[in-house]
């Protein structure tokens, strides 16, 4: 890589995490689902205190919010690739900067580089709330299984938020993308999956849930976490590249 590619890809980096940083909407969407994290494990919490729990428990009780959290990192996702279709900012990007596929994939990577530490932190407060209020029925949690599950969990929310900032870029505009992003998850997945039983483990959200989730044993076709990540991120590629190839060639 040249010294002046390099320096534009330093540029372009810095200008979107400026972006994306000084957006009130994303501190906002990021505390909220903090907070609604928090809330949902005292609540899954205090149902798991009335029986015993194992590790397994420990960490399933820990991430049972993770259906509900995908919203918070849907939205995260949407509104820093439509942001700036709402107020016309996005002229000013393509004027000072018309590379706009180089463009559009660093916008991603700073997408990434910002979710990736809030999905973690949101993930782990779970579990870790979930273990302080259950230690005294828990058998000792291995600390290599919870790295494995928050590292998955993370992992899986990063993807989702990819995911949905692609839809985003192609739809153009906030409310359409949450309104087909939010249906999907919560309403045509979950319906899907008991009309489409086959296939439902190649759904994005199914697959992703095998990245963090220990998997039952009576579960039939269970995934592999590595299964369950390759599927997840073959979705996530797929919008990436289809969103790139849409935004060389439209107007902004």
């Amino acid at each position: 890589m040249s010294v002046h590619s390099s320096k534009k890809i330093r540029l372009i980096l810095g200008a979107e995490l400026y972006k994306l940083v000084t957006l009130p909407l994303t501190w906002l969407t990021v505390m909220g689902t903090f907070i609604l994290n928090l809330v949902l494990a005292k609540a899954f919490a205090s149902i798991g205190l009335q029986g015993a729990a194992g590790i397994q428990s420990i960490l399933n009780i820990g991430l049972a919010s993770m259906g509900y959290l995908q919203a918070g990192f849907v939205i995260l996702g949407v509104v820093a690739t439509c942001s700036e279709y709402n107020g016309g900012q996005i002229r000013t990007t393509l004027t000072t900067m018309p590379w706009r596929g180089f463009q559009l994939s660093i916008k991603y990577l700073a997408i990434a580089m910002i979710t990736v530490p809030a999905a973690f932190i949101i993930a782990a407060s779970g579990v870790l709330y979930t273990f302080i209020m259950m230690r005294d029925t828990a058998v000792g949690l291995e600390t290599d299984t919870m790295i494995k599950t928050l590292v998955g969990a993370t992992a899986y929310l990063t993807l989702t938020t990819l995911l949905s900032a692609a839809i985003g870029a192609l739809l153009r505009r906030t409310t359409p993308a949450l309104v087909v992003l939010l249906g999907y998850y919560f309403i045509v997945s979950p319906m899907s999956r008991d009309v489409l039983p086959s296939i439902k483990n190649y759904f994005p959200d199914t697959a992703g849930y095998y990245m963090y989730m220990l998997p039952s044993s009576d579960e039939i076709n269970v995934l592999t976490p590595m299964q369950g990540t390759g599927i997840s991120m073959l979705w996530t590629l797929i919008f990436i590249t289809v969103a790139i190839v849409f935004y060389r060639k439209r107007d902004a």
